[in-house]
């Protein structure tokens, strides 16, 4: 497990929101599957004594935590109070906030992972769908029913292609040691680098696979820092030059971070990249 396992303690921020409310319940309906802890606490600004889904619910982090042993945080609060709510969870001694919000701005962004980093608070997102250990324990959106437990480590800029990965994956019969989404923002905390560098420390995991998209050089930083067996898959071959994909970090400037050069770069460092998801159990099995 590269962030959390059974005993992990979660507190969710914005509980009471629609988002919020739905994922705790699936989060705790996994960790009840799979014997683990899951969400202990919830916190809501003026709505401290409230409950949800028989979750107690605090006007701030730190009263969260003084009455309930969590060391991780999921964030659903909007764009425009997501920043402040990182650095609150920082400053409260949160030791993993998954930021599962979009279209934070950017400036607001850079302030909050950075304070995190002050703080020894590792981020992951945001605009990301969290991460899932099969069998473990699940942090965030990710749909639990299409993973199974194995060897195999997949992290990804896109929420939807990680589903359809680990759905190939499972139904080849090649289970998943842990699944992580980075999140498709400009600025991320959790870089490919960062992931696969704590992928290399976990003894279950013997293979990755990286999904990348248009825009950046972050795939290839990061299959060049490993020396894990890698298969890799990027997103836009047929994207038409300069254009902007979904994610707000998913744009092509100068040719750099088109579809087609990113997988000539990677191919070049002897990775196996699929032209299509259908394509990685096959690759998979020939490099384990």
């Amino acid at each position: 497990m590269i962030y959390g396992e059974r005993s992990l303690g979660v507190i969710v921020q914005n509980i009471t929101g629609r988002q919020g409310r739905f994922h705790t319940e699936l989060m705790n309906d996994y960790a009840r599957k799979v014997g683990g802890r899951g969400v202990v606490a919830g916190v809501a600004p003026g709505k401290g004594g409230q409950e949800v889904h028989g979750v107690p619910v605090y006007d701030t982090v730190a009263e969260a935590l003084r009455e309930h042993d969590a060391t991780a945080s999921v964030i659903f609060v909007p764009a425009s109070g997501a920043a402040d709510s990182v650095m609150e969870a920082a400053h409260a001694g949160i030791d993993l906030a998954v930021v599962i919000t979009e279209h934070i701005p950017v400036h607001d962004a850079m302030k909050a992972i950075s304070y995190a980093k002050l703080h020894d608070c590792t981020v992951i997102g945001p605009n990301c769908p969290g991460f899932l250990s099969p069998g473990e324990c699940k942090l965030g959106i990710m749909p639990a029913h299409l993973a199974t437990r194995g060897e195999v480590g997949v992290v990804s800029r896109s929420g939807t292609l990680t589903y359809e990965v680990v759905d190939e994956l499972t139904r080849a019969g090649i289970g998943q040691s842990t699944v992580v989404g980075i999140g498709g923002d400009p600025v991320i905390g959790q870089t490919f680098v960062d992931v696969l560098a704590r992928f290399e420390e976990d003894p279950q995991t013997r293979a990755v696979v990286v999904i990348g998209e248009v825009g950046g050089n972050l795939e290839e930083e990061g299959v060049r820092s490993t020396d894990l067996p890698v298969v890799a898959y990027i997103a836009g071959v047929s994207a038409p030059p300069e254009k902007r994909m979904g994610h707000a970090g998913a744009i092509i400037e100068g040719g750099e971070g088109d579809a087609r050069s990113k997988v000539r770069r990677i191919a070049a460092l002897n990775v196996p990249v699929a032209s299509r998801p259908s394509e990685i159990p096959g690759l998979v099995r020939g490099v384990l």
